[in-house]
């Protein structure tokens, strides 16, 4: 008998509005996503991307003032940042907290519970795709016992978020910058797994200044956000414009110079 097909779900933004304390800084953002595919954001800093991460996620100092998310037609913004999250809403953070005392193994031991509850939630499928997911990530299981992202380098506090990722198996997974403040070939071992995590049940998108991670991973659409909305959407070949030529030209709404 042949496998039944994942459902397919849509994230659709429209509108979106927000600000951190009083100042706008997403002013329209229209975006619809999709599983099955890995979508890339990128633009200047200070452009809003991260803004749009914490504003989907929930995040309290991100205040949306306008506009609709909606997963699967659902009113998203509606829901409390947990729920989001048991909705199947996932954020890898550009720069992961360190919690003293909370092992890695307990922490996503009680994020795999909250996101599955307690009914559905199996023990040793969770040990078997946890050490499935560690060996993806080439992380050695002593991580388990350490606190939460306590000493650990960039690069791995960067695999922490994705093997969080891949043990919570979201509907859409937003991965802000997770390729900053890595040498290539730590961004090498991100974007491979995250390519390797790539599957018909789950929507990415990887938010980035760069295209160096997407050299890595396969987007099927590349958008770029300027003062706060999409300016610009693309195939790949867009992000190696951006690499080559800046983004100057995107600001200024000119084309790319001959």
């Amino acid at each position: 008998m042949a496998a039944t097909p994942p459902v397919e779900h849509t994230l659709l933004i429209q509108g979106l509005h927000a600000e951190v304390g009083g100042k706008e800084i997403l002013k329209g953002v229209d975006l619809e996503l999709h599983t099955g595919e890995l979508t890339a954001m990128m633009g200047p800093n200070g452009s809003g991307k991260s803004t749009l991460a914490y504003a989907l996620m929930g995040h309290p100092k991100y205040k949306v003032t306008s506009g609709t998310v909606k997963l699967d037609g659902k009113d998203l913004l509606a829901l409390t940042v947990d729920q989001r999250a048991r909705a199947g809403l996932f954020l890898g953070f550009q720069y992961p907290q360190e919690v003293s005392g909370l092992s890695l193994s307990k922490f996503l031991w009680t994020s795999y519970m909250q996101r599955h509850t307690a009914e559905n939630a199996n023990v040793e499928k969770f040990g078997k795709d946890l050490n499935s997911n560690l060996a993806l990530l080439g992380m050695d299981e002593s991580f388990l016992k350490r606190s939460l992202n306590e000493g650990f380098s960039g690069g791995e506090k960067k695999r922490t978020e994705v093997l969080q990722m891949a043990t919570l198996d979201p509907v859409f997974a937003i991965l802000d910058e997770p390729d900053s403040g890595l040498d290539i070939d730590a961004v090498k071992a991100v974007g491979d797994t995250v390519a390797q995590l790539q599957n018909p049940g789950v929507g990415i998108l990887v938010i980035t200044h760069y295209q160096r991670i997407l050299k890595f991973v396969k987007p099927h659409r590349v958008y770029v956000m300027v003062d706060g909305a999409v300016a610009l959407s693309g195939g790949r070949e867009l992000a190696e414009e951006l690499e080559a030529k800046g983004y100057d030209w995107v600001k200024v709404g000119l084309a790319p110079p001959a």
